[in-house]
């Protein structure tokens, strides 16, 4: 593999296409039933294994996005897709835990980061927006989200009530022909509402990038990061975030954070830190037993 794919679907694709079956029946001419493989194994040799191991983190990952330890996703990955280690004479198996530690040593800050900018953290759909509009809490905390007040008093219900509109619509045109006016209504309602839509994403996914930031301000490691903002650094969390605990826990329990993409994000911030640290000999947590990610706990394990 020499190119440069981002996506791991494409790259995985590309690197099996080798792998299709290889094989010639009745080889030797005597026996009709007889079938010999010819190609019973493929290899892929990357020249460049940081790549390599990250598409192979991503891929597994998203195999298994209700998975709250990354690690269990990419172990059933290379249960079936081995990694092989070359280091100058033999080839020796890697494990899921010393995949990760490579790949994300080989992580710049920066893509890490894009995994807080992630649209997968939201959920922005109808039902999550329904949840919001009746609760006269939920509504005040979504206010107090910087930048929120810009959109408008209505924007939950300007969203619901056009996207209703269009699939009102969309059912009307499978029955009939539309007239021109209802399929430019069609077209303005169907633009607005996504537009709208994507603005609200947008402030939601603003307020999930402080997290870090909050992260990296803690000192707690081994308690749920949930924990950490409800019970132990509240305060921290408001003066980072700009929301209080109380406003923070409604959003949860309505479903506006996905809680096992922000299990996976608080996974690999952890990992990266970790090994960020170990590369310049320092030990930032000794004796640290487990990782608290989001809302469940980890064992981290240790070196015999």
């Amino acid at each position: 593999m020499l190119r440069n794919l981002k996506s791991p679907e494409t790259y995985f694709q590309a690197a099996f296409r080798v792998q299709s079956p290889w094989s010639i029946k009745n080889p030797n001419g005597d026996n009709p039933n007889e079938e010999e493989i010819l190609k019973p194994v493929c290899f892929v040799f990357d020249f460049a294994p940081t790549r390599a191991l990250r598409q192979l983190c991503e891929y597994g990952i998203g195999l298994s996005p209700n998975e709250s330890n990354p690690e269990n996703a990419v172990k059933d990955l290379v249960a079936f897709l081995p990694v092989l280690a070359y280091d100058g004479a033999n080839m020796t198996q890697i494990d899921a835990g010393s995949i990760l530690d490579i790949a994300m040593a080989g992580t710049s800050a920066t893509l890490l980061a894009r995994k807080w900018e992630s649209a997968l953290l939201v959920n922005v759909d109808n039902g999550t927006l329904r949840r919001i509009l009746d609760s006269p809490e939920a509504m005040a905390a979504v206010a107090r989200i910087e930048g929120w007040r810009t959109l408008g008093d209505n924007v939950i219900e300007t969203i619901i009530n056009k996207s209703e509109k269009v699939k009102d619509l969309k059912k009307k045109a499978k029955e009939k022909d539309l007239t021109e006016r209802e399929k430019q209504q069609l077209s303005e309602a169907e633009r607005e509402y996504k537009s709208k839509r994507k603005l609200i994403q947008e402030k939601l996914i603003k307020f999930a990038t402080r997290i870090p930031a909050f992260m990296y301000l803690t000192d707690f490691r081994e308690n749920t990061l949930q924990d950490v903002i409800t019970k132990l650094e509240p305060d921290l969390f408001l003066t980072v975030t700009g929301l209080t605990v109380q406003d923070f826990h409604l959003l949860v329990r309505l479903k506006v954070f996905n809680t096992e993409h922000m299990n996976q994000a608080v996974f690999a911030f952890r990992r990266y830190e970790d090994a960020s640290l170990r590369y310049t000999g320092i030990e930032s947590h000794s004796g640290l037993t487990h990782y608290g990610l989001y809302d469940t706990v980890i064992a981290k394990e240790l070196e015999s």
